[in-house]
């Protein structure tokens, strides 16, 4: 359905690459205007050059609350409002075992994850407060949901942004304010495809065994901001190719047919 956002003002963070330009441009599709938020001012520049007069760009380290407030005013004033908001910036931190983890990134990347998404969510929500209500979606990750090894400070982050949604979503419901969540995983982004082979991780864990794309999780972040979402806030929304429900068809056999074979000595 065309023209879902019509007349709508969206921030959307992080939106110089990966998901966040993806939704930067379904949102000026859909007939929204955007500010991408980043610190990449080279790549943030590109972006809002290639969607023309419907999007701008802003330098924003989200950690900072002058940076996010400055965002915010920015955007009102570009645009005359601001009814979207899409706290999408992220960083991985460091792979390292929890044992081995000086923690040295920890600052950084609560203060970009989560931080970024609280400051972000307030200064948003302040404005859609004295302005009718709005939509706020915030990036987690299945990292947020699912337990594993490695990258402790981003999963303890991306969990926490979870719990948070879902509280400020009850404390902003009395002002029409929606807030929401999507998970994505295994998203081949600039920053995933660094870290790991994500085509190897698909065929291992993710029972749709397709490539998720960053326009994939743009697509579930234009439903939980349109309309059609008029009656949903607090969740979570994995986008992940049914990872959260549990191991490929594929996987679960290999195990059952090891844990069947006869030990030694057995008939």
């Amino acid at each position: 359905m065309a023209g879902e956002l019509a007349g709508k003002v969206a921030i959307v963070t992080g939106g110089a690459s990966g998901i966040g330009q993806a939704t930067a441009e379904l949102i000026v599709e859909e007939g929204a205007n955007v500010v991408i938020a980043d610190v990449d001012t080279d790549g943030g520049e590109e972006v809002a050059a290639k969607l023309g007069d419907a999007a701008a760009f802003q330098h924003t380290d989200v950690s900072s609350a002058d940076d996010i407030q400055a965002l915010v005013d920015f955007t009102v004033e570009r645009f005359g409002g601001l009814h979207v908001m899409v706290n999408n910036a992220g960083i991985a931190g460091s792979p390292r075992r929890f044992l081995n983890d000086d923690l040295r990134d920890f600052d950084r990347v609560l203060a970009v994850n989560l931080r970024g998404v609280m400051l972000g969510t307030q200064r948003a929500g302040r404005h859609m407060v004295d302005n009718g209500g709005g939509a706020i979606v915030n990036t987690t990750s299945i990292a947020g949901i699912n337990a594993g090894a490695g990258f402790t400070t981003y999963r303890a982050a991306k969990a926490a942004v979870i719990h948070f949604t879902k509280s400020v979503a009850i404390e902003l419901a009395e002002h029409a304010i929606r807030v929401n969540c999507i998970a994505p995983a295994h998203i081949e982004t600039p920053i995933n495809s660094s870290l790991y082979e994500v085509s190897e991780i698909v065929r291992l864990m993710q029972p749709l065994q397709r490539q998720g794309r960053p326009r994939d999780v743009a697509e579930a972040a234009l439903y939980l901001v349109s309309d059609r979402a008029a009656q949903v806030t607090g969740v979570v929304l994995p986008v992940d190719g049914g990872t959260t429900a549990g191991l490929p068809a594929s996987q679960q056999k290999s195990i059952s047919a090891a844990t069947a074979r006869p030990k030694d000595g057995e008939q």
